[in-house]
């Protein structure tokens, strides 16, 4: 990142929030075309009004609980690649979290005359539906609307330039993640103790973000010892001749990190309410209630946002899955796409992307697996079954496959001259269209791969 990078996105911070808004809002529209079927109905529109209200509500929430997280990694020196992937990622992960725990819940203590078992199986469907569909939403849709607004508003370097850091590390173990996780819904059913796998999987990649953490930590503190602050004279020549004499590997992602620490915004010193309109000045204390109010907020809003998509799905006489890979999908990834976007126009290319990866492993290690442990907690530990009417849930072969092919495309297109471009970025938003498409036929009772005969 440059200093004019940073005066670029200061500079047009307010344009770049206009135009993330209207790129948003278009996406939105062509996502309501697309879905017709579905919104051609009074009460469904009254119903996703409630949607849009709720993903302002979630929003808001979640914006001064990521200004309280990213105090607190900025407090403790932690790299931007690494604060995306961990305190940005749990910041913008949370309401998938608490609408996966709403999901199972809710379906268990309303089951009424229906067996428990079937009714643990279609809220845990429910949460699968909302994290796949906020995984997607997050490697797809959250890097092209970074990429378009960059390309409108920052003319100094109009592209998200990808570090090969970032896909090599967030993105194998995304990768990784989700192999692991399409193993698992190939079987009839998943245990309790799948979730302890995913919790274990998810703190050995949060022990390698600390190992990096402290590698750069340590490489700071060797660079202020040797050169003093770093300033924009400061060449490559001599950070890495500093690092090479106390034996540290200098790494080009590394020294880049060490070169732009200079042009970094100072330390948030205030978490914004209500838009920005209130201002909380940020030390230890007040940071902590912010957090505290902002995951109480959220969660509320997301009990709101389950029962709205149950609601939908009884409207529309379709099985839950497909409204919640939409609806509660999309309305829980609002906070990941202005926070990235936000990263993205202060010229944190890293931190945008590697929040949309990060978000999508706690998605996967975290928002699954705490759901799928209080589901198997409330039917007395039995596994949770994804069969319905003695074949796999409707819509969970075809999101199968789709995961896997969209991943692969994504981080092809992002590997590519590791730059995400305006063209990029509108094939991505073709990608998610497709996405959409599955959903809307799924929920009509067709299947796309089934379609073009695939299966």
């Amino acid at each position: 990142m440059t200093a004019n990078d940073v005066q670029d996105g200061q500079a047009k911070s307010e344009s770049g929030s206009s135009n993330a808004g209207f790129i948003v809002t278009g996406v939105a529209i062509v996502a309501l075309i697309v879905s017709s079927p579905w919104v051609l109905n009074i009460g469904v529109l009254y119903l996703l009004s409630q949607v849009v209200v709720i993903s302002i509500v979630i929003w808001q929430a979640c914006d001064p609980f990521a200004d309280a997280a990213q105090w607190v990694g900025e407090t403790f020196r932690l790299p931007g690649s690494v604060r995306g992937a961990t305190l940005d990622a749990v910041a913008s992960s949370m309401p998938e979290l608490f609408s996966g725990i709403f999901f199972v819940v809710v379906a268990v203590t309303s089951s009424g005359t229906e067996d428990i078992a079937i009714s643990s199986g279609k809220g845990f469907g429910a949460t699968l539906a909302t994290c796949a569909g906020s995984a997607v939403y997050n490697m797809i849709l959250i890097p092209a609307f970074c990429a378009l607004v960059v390309s409108y508003n920052r003319k100094s370097r109009p592209t998200i330039d990808v570090d090969a850091e970032v896909i090599s590390r967030d993105g194998v173990w995304f990768i990784a993640c989700q192999f692991v996780l399409i193993l698992c819904l190939f079987q009839p059913s998943m245990p309790w103790w799948i979730g302890v796998v995913f919790l274990a999987l998810y703190g050995i990649y949060v022990f390698q973000l600390y190992h990096d953490a402290k590698k750069y930590q340590r490489a700071m503190d060797t660079i202020e010892q040797k050169l003093g602050a770093v300033d924009e004279e400061t060449t490559s020549a001599q950070v890495i001749e500093a690092l090479e004499q106390e034996g540290i590997s200098a790494n080009p992602v590394l020294v880049k990190s060490i070169l732009s620490a200079d042009d970094e915004e100072e330390t948030t010193r205030s978490a914004g309410l209500l838009f920005g309109r209130i201002d909380i000045k940020l030390n230890r204390t007040t940071a902590t209630c912010v957090l505290l109010a902002s995951t109480l907020v959220a969660a509320i809003a997301c009990y709101w946002l389950v029962e709205v998509t149950r609601a939908a799905a009884v409207q529309l006489d379709v099985p839950i899955f497909f409204v919640a890979v939409i609806l509660a999908a999309a309305a829980s990834s609002i906070p990941d796409t202005f926070l990235s976007i936000g990263a993205a126009m202060r010229g944190d290319d890293s931190g945008a992307v590697s929040n949309a990866f990060g978000s999508n492993i706690f998605d996967i290690c975290v928002c699954l697996s705490i759901p799928l442990l209080v589901s198997s907690y409330l039917i007395g530990w039995e596994p949770v079954s994804l069969i319905q009417d003695g074949k796999p849930m409707q819509g969970l072969v075809d999101l199968r496959i789709l995961l896997a092919i969209l991943t692969i495309v994504t981080l092809l297109i992002m590997w590519h001259n590791r730059q995400l471009t305006r063209n990029k970025a509108f094939i991505l938003c073709g990608l998610y269209g497709i996405f959409i498409a599955y959903a809307v036929a799924g929920s009509m009772g067709f299947s796309l791969l089934e379609m073009i005969g695939v299966i």
